[in-house]
């Protein structure tokens, strides 16, 4: 017969801490949530993919393309890369690692909008993407707070990685939201196989679904920024949060069979035209031809 009496409690058993955000965390939080409020009543952050304000044709898509996916974000024309398409080879696995401040509730949020961002990103480019609890790809949720645990993180990831960057990482300042590095050996970097991320835990549910698509997506190979991309989430004005009709085409664009990583913008020139011609439902033009990028955009 079982005893309905009350045990004593265990002498060893430990007090459950309860995380409370630092003061800093907390300024953070309050910034970004302002900032969210501030972008969406000018009429930015938008959720609607592109609209009929925001047209483009083959053309558009093909000097779009040529910017976002041969240049680096934050390269100079001397950088290694710089003018040649970068991509993955093998199946990417994303895997979400999140900071100790993160709550059970948001790593579950996080993991579900993870999940279903690799399902859409995997059917647009063809390559086989997923999620899983060993990964190349590590998505990293963390908060101010959490500096050290994301440093011990990235540096075991990347051990390469130069001390300036691995700061980066652990304190970003402020206007940084988010980050990505993806790459792949020293003999072969244009051909990747391993990508980290961190988005910031501060954040608000949009700006941190916005960061999700931009670094996530650019991490794939289109890795920069250019002010031609419209409507897109690759351009510094924040008018889009998610990934845009013109994205998707870009991504598509990119893993394209006819493409290989490390082909210079030259060699690719006469095939980028048609590549967009077909994205937007047209019949190549075969005497078409794509000018040259500028790194400068």
């Amino acid at each position: 017969m079982t005893s309905l009496r009350p045990q004593p409690r265990p002498d060893n058993l430990k007090p459950v801490e309860v995380y409370t955000p630092s003061p800093e965390s907390q300024a953070l939080a309050l910034f970004y949530g302002r900032l969210e409020q501030d972008l969406q009543t000018r009429g930015l952050l938008r959720v609607d993919g592109g609209a009929v304000d925001t047209p483009y044709d083959a053309e558009d898509l093909s000097e779009a393309f040529q910017a976002l996916a041969f240049y680096d974000e934050y390269g100079d024309a001397s950088a290694s890369g710089t003018g040649r398409l970068a991509r993955w080879t093998g199946p990417v696995v994303m895997q979400a690692v999140f900071g100790p401040s993160v709550s059970a509730e948001q790593r579950i949020k996080d993991k579900a909008l993870l999940s279903a961002y690799a399902t859409r990103l995997s059917r647009l480019t063809g390559h086989r993407i997923t999620t899983g609890a060993r990964g190349n790809f590590t998505v990293l949720f963390a908060g101010l707070d959490d500096a050290d645990f994301v440093r011990a993180r990235v540096q075991r990831l990347l051990p390469n990685m130069s001390e300036a960057d691995l700061a980066l990482f652990a304190t970003p300042p402020r206007q940084f939201y988010c980050l990505v590095t993806a790459g792949g050996p020293a003999a072969d970097p244009l051909r990747y196989s391993r990508g980290v991320a961190l988005i910031r835990a501060e954040q608000p549910p949009l700006m941190r679904e916005a960061c999700i698509h931009e670094e996530l997506a650019q991490g794939l190979g289109l890795r920069n920024d250019s002010q031609r991309a419209r409507p897109s989430i690759f351009n510094d004005d924040d008018e889009f949060a998610r990934l845009t009709s013109h994205d998707e085409k870009l991504l598509a664009m990119l893993y394209d069979a006819r493409l290989n990583p490390g082909m210079s913008i030259e060699e690719a020139l006469p095939l980028i035209p048609t590549l967009a011609a077909e994205q937007m439902g047209l019949t190549p033009d075969p005497d078409a031809g794509a000018s040259p990028a500028s790194p400068a955009f």
